[in-house]
Parts: structure tokens; sequence; C-alpha cells
């Protein structure tokens, strides 16, 4: 399993991440998770409240790369990972709460967790080189 750094999770929670997953005929499905976070070393979490195609992928258990990048620094990674839906608990019971705080009222269908196993650069130089 890989282990995030500390500026892994700066990047994470100061920048836009985005989820790819792959659909059930082999096309590539991308999308904003404005929710992503931080759970510890190893996982991240995002919210799903729309539950369209990316919730689909996931709840058949498809791989999930989550990527995140800041353009002014030249800087960013591609985490990929095993996603685990949840609909229950205190990670479920966290999510909820901060979409409430932030006025959220839209039911929250599930949280995903992603163990994150591989990690990629996505900064300049060394694009694409996995980080060990």
């Amino acid at each position: 399993m890989a282990k995030l750094t500390q500026e892994m999770k700066d990047l994470i929670a100061s920048q836009q991440c985005y989820v790819a997953t792959v659909n059930e005929d082999g096309t590539p499905e991308i999308g904003p998770k404005r929710s992503t976070r931080v759970l510890d070393d190893e996982h991240l979490a995002f919210s799903e409240i729309t539950g369209g195609r990316t919730w689909a992928n996931v709840s058949r258990g498809a791989q999930v790369a989550i990527a995140v990048a800041d353009r002014g620094k030249r800087a960013g990674y591609r985490f990929v990972g095993q996603p685990e839906v949840l609909s229950s608990g205190p990670v479920y019971d966290q999510a909820l709460a901060m979409m409430r705080a932030a006025g959220i009222q839209a039911p929250l269908k599930g949280v995903v967790r992603v163990t994150v196993e591989r990690i990629f650069t996505l900064g300049f130089p060394g694009a694409g080189k996995e980080v060990v």
C-alpha cells in the first residue's frame, strides 16, 4: 500500500480533485469531486450525492484514480486504488455533517473510501513516474 506525504495531503486539501473510473463497457469516466479528502496516510474519500456513473462504477468495484494538481506550482499526483462504498458508520456520519455545515441539504448516497495502492507524479519534471 502507498503512503501519502504531507505535501500530497496539503495539495488534496487545497486543490480541486478529479475522480476517474471505468464504465462497464470500458469507456473512461471522469468528474470533479469537491468533497475529496484525506482520511489517513493510506486512504482518501469522497462523498457521492448525484449517484451517476462514478457511483455506478465504484458500486460494482471498478478501480479509482484520483488526480489533483496545482498548475502554478507544476505539481500534482494521481492516486490509484480500490474503492469501498460506505453507507453508514463514522466516515459516513462525518461526511454528512460536513455537507450540512456547508449548507448542502441533498441526500448523501454514500461515501467512497479509496485504499491508495499506487501514486504517480503529475508534476514537472517527471510526470507519470510512480512515487515509491
